[in-house]
């Protein structure tokens, strides 16, 4: 197959992985840079990926009694000063507005980077009761955190995002709610964008500033670094003691609610894009595909284009929904534009299946269909089309998952000394996992010497009595480290 100009214009992922990252999102139209340095367009076929995780995340967090409200985008700097250990973690991040309606301000107002403040400032007067809880809220918005260095989608300083938060009358309550809110992000990372994610509890230097403790989720890229897929935090009753709410519990005693918050953001569309894509542009798992088979009609003459016409619209009338309610998502290309441009566009963008109709095509009864991963060719009775197109995706779906494991379980190493990571990290890279004491002297040492950090200590770690890779000591369990995005 020939390349088109998009495709070959590409920086090779093999060669650069961020520069074939960034033309990827710009050359696929994912999005656009603005004139605010650090914030991003975000293009319709973009967005479109996002809606689609969006409103499974949705589907998944109402699904667990949370119900969907809005907070405002300003945030008093009275309200972030009372909890210190979070406004101390935030305060290089956060924008101010000093000045506004031509005059200063009595106060400056920060510019969300987060709602916890602002919600436990919010709900007091609405927890007075045991009865009154849980208090399971979720909000869809937009934040801003004043990042140095940007990467469009990856780290932006306005990024839009799912932020739950939640209130209980009992610390194992919330601890249950923590394990709810990464379970939900769990089944979009593995079931809708078919990344495979490792979960545990982040260290107390990595965790989120004000929890008691953070769990996350961490999933490999193709370039063997890890992103951060979805973080839960356990706040215990830091907010709420600092924002004065208090319930009456059922011995008839006063006491503050234990609190969560987890969140999600658009960070994933472009973790989508780097878990699968490939030399040729976007691979996308066709749940979170905005076209799932983008159609082809080839033809020389207007009595061709008229037939081919015809048979697309009977194979697009048969697709319906399949028996789960499911409409297959398709694009016919009418452009006035070669077949090899087409077939490299489609491609670019990451398109599942492509499925090329002509008139020798309709002569055998058939349609050629390609499939993205692999380019692979097929000749597929029309009639077949409506009954095979579902299941064909359903298994391009569960391939890419599996490829992406094992890709991860490829790039991931045990190792027992210091010498040994510093080795892997600079060869090899991906997930190493190694034992560590416990102490923050070593974790930073190794993150200044070698830029890998302990992304998480992972729930499935068994209890490995050892030695730590820095200084020796005792180490209980391997942790999770990695170079990271």
């Amino acid at each position: 197959m020939s390349a088109s100009p998009y495709v070959t214009s590409i920086t090779r992922q093999s060669d650069d992985f961020p520069g074939w990252y960034t033309d990827v999102v710009l050359k696929a139209e994912l999005a656009d840079y603005s004139p605010v340095r650090g914030c991003m367009i975000i293009r319709p076929y973009g967005y479109a990926i996002w809606e689609s995780m969006r409103d499974e995340l949705d589907r998944l967090i109402k699904a667990t009694g949370h119900k969907n409200m809005y907070f405002p985008l300003f945030v008093p700097r009275s309200l972030l000063l009372k909890e210190a250990e979070h406004v101390e973690g935030f305060d290089p991040q956060v924008a101010w507005v000093t000045r506004a309606g031509g005059r200063d301000l009595d106060e400056p107002l920060a510019i969300r980077p987060t709602s916890e403040a602002l919600i436990a400032e919010g709900v007091k007067d609405w927890i007075q009761s045991y009865r009154d809880l849980p208090l399971l809220m979720n909000l869809w918005n937009n934040v801003v955190r004043w990042e140095l260095r940007t990467r469009l989608f990856l780290r932006t300083t306005e990024f839009l995002w799912q932020e739950a938060h939640t209130f209980h009358a009992s610390e194992e309550e919330a601890a249950a709610e923590v394990a709810t809110g990464l379970e939900c992000y769990r089944v979009v990372a593995e079931e809708w964008l078919a990344i495979p994610v490792i979960s545990g509890r982040k260290t107390e230097h990595e965790k989120f500033p004000g929890a008691v403790y953070t769990r996350a989720i961490e999933a490999m890229m193709r370039d063997t670094k890890a992103l951060q897929a979805g973080t839960s935090h356990m706040l215990g009753q830091n907010f709420s003691k600092a924002a004065g709410i208090e319930f009456l519990d059922r011995d008839n005693v006063r006491r503050a609610p234990f609190g969560t918050s987890w969140g999600f953001s658009t960070r994933m569309v472009g973790a989508t894009v780097m878990a699968h894509g490939d030399e040729f542009g976007l691979v996308l798992p066709p749940r979170v595909a905005p076209i799932q088979v983008a159609v082809v009609p080839i033809f020389r003459s207007e009595e061709d284009r008229v037939r081919v016409a015809e048979a697309i619209d009977r194979v697009l009338a048969a697709l319906g929904e399949d028996a789960a309610g499911r409409a297959v998502r398709v694009e016919v290309d009418w452009r006035d534009a070669s077949p090899g441009f087409k077939f490299n566009h489609w491609e670019l963008r990451g398109v599942p299946f492509r499925l090329e109709i002509g008139p020798r095509d309709l002569a055998a009864g058939q349609a050629v269909l390609v499939k993205r991963t692999d380019r692979s060719r097929e000749a597929v009775p029309l009639e077949a089309l409506p009954h095979t197109l579902p299941g064909r995706l359903d298994a391009y779906q569960r391939e890419l998952f599996e490829r992406a494991l094992a890709f991860r379980d490829a790039n991931t190493r045990r190792v027992d000394t210091y010498e040994a990571f510093r080795t892997v990290v600079e060869e090899q890279g991906g997930f190493i996992l190694a034992p560590w004491c416990g102490d923050g002297g070593c974790e930073r040492r190794v993150a200044e010497e070698t830029g890998a950090t302990i992304r998480i200590i992972p729930d499935d770690s068994p209890d490995e009595a050892a030695a730590c890779i820095v200084d020796g000591r005792p180490s209980e369990r391997r942790v999770l480290f990695a170079r990271a995005y």
